[in-house]
């Protein structure tokens, strides 16, 4: 009797920590909101409103609705032993499968063995002719699905929608779309996981939020600078995230690079610089305007680079597969984003805006098909021709992105700017060349040395 008063105690300070957490951050939202809401001689207050900063602490705000009962939840349930204690249950299930995760019935280096055994072993039984079917197949894949996605992206954020009446309306709330992205993604992969054979999962569920939140603040940060820079140059700032790479892994890990990593580095920034220059005056934008638009492709780039980091230590730590990381990540994606915008009104505003132009229903709906479709596309082809493959075709679909962008949306760059982006993906490929050609020499070298020994 004692020790289930004891298990219950358990559950009600957990719950109560739950709740008392949520109401806790959500007073503050809605202080926020209302000290900002005071109009009369407060300009600034209410400039700030309006600002991609204001909006970024809200969302923050409502990120922080799960990241703190999560964490205070951790240290609770760590501190009391609560999993130790307790047995089996409903809620003690949940939170074992949350904190702790099931017990791995094989070790990810199993997984991952049998996986590129199974992997390798289809790639044996394929001809030629299907190899090149079914590259066809996944370039063509990519290049629908990712093309569309960055002309409809492009269209939702910078174009204005007119309903019947003439009356005009624009779109501002990216995270709001982040959202429409995420949740047919999360639905996609669940019910292919369903109908799939896919090996056990034995990672914590916490483990994705980490990778989950860099996520959606990436693609958040991508679809606010559009408002700040144009398209082309959101596409060439893609193409040139080996730069900060290359100085993270140089600071952080004390990484040595090749010399032509430090040349290609050298010819993209130049080639960005000559981009930026021949397009200068294709925003309309103040000095601030461009300011602002750099500041959220440098966060852009930055939270991109924590996702594949991470996301590669959970492959190698557990071994599950492609399909259930995106199952994973998507799951807190729309977790995070569905709370943040229940506390702002995000869902009455964009639901309201639905409804007055019913052409902006057609583009969410296609966005979320080409995003969901264009994951599994990217996850079917890195297993099946490997990343410098995949890389090669994504460069290619990001240089079609600017050519398609200029053409329908009229941006004028000039001769300059057509240099640099010549520039920047030459450089592009040669870095690819050249590091499959370093592979391959020292690959020969390993098998000449093995030979003589």
């Amino acid at each position: 009797m004692y020790v289930i008063m004891m298990h219950k105690t358990h559950e009600v300070i957990i719950c109560l920590l739950v709740l008392s957490t949520i109401a806790v951050v959500y007073v503050i939202t809605q202080i926020l909101r209302s000290i900002v809401d005071l109009k009369g001689d407060t300009a600034v207050l209410s400039s700030f409103e309006g600002s991609w900063l204001f909006r970024l602490c809200l969302n923050i705000l409502g990120y922080a609705t799960i990241f703190v009962p999560g964490f205070l939840i951790y240290k609770y349930v760590k501190k009391s032993n609560y999993l130790e204690r307790t047995g089996p249950g409903c809620f003690p299930n949940a939170i074992r499968l949350c904190l702790a995760g099931p017990d791995p019935l094989i070790g990810a280096d199993g997984l991952q063995q049998v996986q590129s055994q199974s992997s390798h072993a289809l790639q044996q039984t394929r001809s030629t002719i299907q190899e090149a079917i079914l590259l066809i197949f996944c370039f063509m894949g990519l290049q629908l699905t990712y093309l569309t996605w960055g002309l409809l992206q492009e269209k939702i954020m910078t174009q204005e929608y007119m309903d019947s009446s003439g009356t005009k309306g624009h779109f501002t709330d990216s995270q709001f779309l982040v959202f429409v992205n995420r949740i047919l993604a999360f639905v996609l992969s669940g019910l292919y996981i369903m109908c799939t054979r896919q090996p056990r999962h034995t990672a914590p569920l916490y483990k994705y939020v980490y990778c989950s939140f860099s996520n959606i603040m990436s693609s958040w940060c991508q679809y606010e600078a559009l408002k700040y820079v144009s398209f082309p140059t959101q596409v060439l700032a893609k193409a040139s995230k080996i730069i900060p790479v290359m100085i993270m892994g140089k600071i952080v890990s004390k990484k040595k690079y090749e010399y032509y990593e430090y040349v290609t580095a050298v010819l993209i920034s130049l080639g960005m610089a000559f981009f930026m220059l021949g397009s200068a005056d294709d925003h309309k934008g103040v000095a601030v305007t461009t300011f602002s638009g750099l500041i959220l492709l440098a966060s852009y780039m930055l939270f991109d680079s924590f996702t594949s980091n991470w996301q590669g230590e959970l492959f190698s730590h557990y071994g599950m597969s492609s399909v259930q990381m995106m199952c994973g990540v998507n799951l807190f994606s729309c977790l995070f984003t569905a709370v943040s915008l229940a506390q702002q009104g995000g869902f009455i505003h964009s639901i309201n805006f639905m409804t007055q132009f019913p052409k902006f229903v057609f583009d969410c709906l296609v966005l979320s098909v080409c995003s969901a479709a264009g994951q599994l596309f990217i996850y079917y082809t890195i297993a099946t021709f490997g990343p410098v493959v995949f890389v090669i075709i994504m460069t290619i679909r990001q240089g079609l992105a600017i050519l398609l962008s200029c053409l329908i949306y009229k941006h004028h760059i000039t001769a300059v700017g057509i240099i640099g982006v010549i520039v920047v993906f030459v450089s592009v490929f040669l870095r690819i060349y050249c590091n499959q050609r370093l592979r391959a020499i020292r690959r020969r070298a390993q098998a000449s040395s093995g030979i003589k020994v």
